[in-house]
């Protein structure tokens, strides 16, 4: 026997739902007993004195440190044990219970990629992995749709690493390596510090301007995994190297990097993978919770926005990107390619991350292949062709056929994220239009 819902009843019932959202998030709001007190810092070994934003706008989000836990920390004496680290499995294993359309997060590092699908780092929130031998945090934060890669390695001066083993903590600190300093150069800039810190990075159960605020197990700050900069504790100020991330589609990113391994379920905590517990937080006219930022009105709130930090602080709305399928830009004299394809679910869309709304994926590269500036355009057939030699890419930057098969545009590290997040964080950021530009 099968039921057939009323379409009227669907939508009473998801009106009540962001009701009841928009209630919670008023109460909250208005409850002094959310924000987080220089005591409950230094129970973290946080140091408040050392802080580059208002230790009053910092907002429990509900849970203990690492109570969403994540995988491969190594512990903080004092704070939070230690937890698993992440497992991994084949991609015909993982299609036994990760649907075609899900939300992965494609990872390319040290030559080899790997895809940390959403329905897990939902409940988790961050991954602490190696990845072709450089050591990196895979992050998600639902509250934004913020998927991150940051390598682990903190760049510390001499002076630092020696202030960090004052009080006898064991401090992983090693030469700065060369592609490392030069990654920080480029991204940074100015000449990288002497040293780099292994780090494991952990859910502090904070949150400022509704952004996750990871911590590490080491120099005891706290992190907005946004943007990647140390926000209160030793390394305030400090910026985290960062690598290029994109949602797509698990049958995409499978046709993209067939051997690429996927994290496991197994990863020592019962959840309820594959069910989304912010059903309906994509509406955009849904409050964002517990955000207290300013309010930047050039696009609506939930807007869904891709963001750039290089050349500049840069927003492309999503939907002009998904219209348009193929985005030339050209920004201070640098080319961007932005492309857009079907076949990926919202994870903070439906109840079940499955069968969610396809929203699509968003790519952005350089679009160069040798020096070789290529000109793209849709094939007809959900992939993108160039004018230049016929050969056919896809979203993730491969091309499937072709004179260049095989060969991989360089991909622009950005975020798929919500615009009020963005904004608060960056609000000199430049939103570029289609033929406004």
């Amino acid at each position: 026997m099968t039921t057939t819902l009323n379409p009227t009843s669907v939508r009473r019932h998801h009106r009540l739902l962001l009701m009841a959202l928009a209630l919670a998030v008023s109460i909250l709001l208005t409850s002094p007993a959310f924000a987080v007190s220089e005591g409950a810092l230094r129970n973290l070994r946080v140091d408040p004195t050392r802080a580059s934003i208002p230790i009053a706008e910092i907002l429990s989000g509900g849970p203990p440190p690492q109570g969403i836990p994540a995988l491969g920390f190594r512990g903080l004496d004092r704070v939070a044990g230690a937890s698993p680290d992440p497992s991994f499995v084949t991609q015909e294993d993982a299609a036994a219970w990760l649907g075609e359309l899900e939300p992965v997060i494609l990872v390319r590092a040290g030559g080899e990629a790997r895809l940390y699908p959403l329905q897990i780092l939902t409940w988790h929130e961050i991954a602490n992995d190696t990845l072709g031998g450089v050591p990196i945090a895979v992050s998600f934060c639902p509250l934004c749709n913020s998927a991150l890669a940051h390598d682990r390695r903190v760049p510390a001066t001499a002076a630092q690493v020696e202030a960090l083993r004052v009080d006898g903590h064991t401090v992983r600190a090693s030469p700065m390596p060369e592609d490392l300093a030069e990654a920080y150069a480029q991204q940074i800039g100015g000449p990288a510090p002497e040293f780099a810190v292994d780090v494991t990075l952990g859910v502090s159960g904070m949150l400022y301007f509704s952004n996750m605020l990871m911590f590490d197990d080491t120099t005891f700050t706290l992190w907005s995994q946004l943007i990647g900069e140390g926000l209160v504790g030793e390394f305030k100020g400090e910026r985290l190297v960062r690598y290029p991330a994109q949602i797509v589609g698990f049958a995409e990113a499978r046709a993209a990097e067939p051997g690429a391994l996927v994290l496991s379920r197994d990863t020592g905590f019962r959840r309820d993978y594959g069910r989304n517990p912010y059903v309906g937080y994509d509406q955009i006219g849904s409050p964002a919770f517990l955000f207290r930022g300013p309010d930047d009105g050039r696009l609506p709130p939930k807007e869904r926005v891709i963001t750039l930090e290089a050349p500049r602080a840069l927003a492309y709305r999503f939907d002009d990107v998904a219209d348009a399928r193929v985005l030339h830009d050209e920004v201070d004299g640098e080319a961007l390619l932005l492309l857009w394809a079907p076949g990926t679910t919202s994870a903070i869309g439906g109840g079940v991350i499955a069968t969610a709304a396809d929203i699509g994926a968003v790519g952005v590269f350089r679009p160069f292949i040798d020096d070789q500036r290529l000109t793209f355009a849709p094939d007809g057939n959900g992939g993108f062709v160039d004018a230049e030699t016929g050969s056919v890419w896809d979203v993730t930057g491969r091309a499937r056929s072709g004179p260049f098969e095989g060969r991989t545009l360089d991909a622009v590290a950005h975020d798929n994220t919500l615009w009020f997040a963005w904004a608060a964080f960056r609000p000199e950021t430049e939103v570029r239009r289609p033929g406004g530009n």
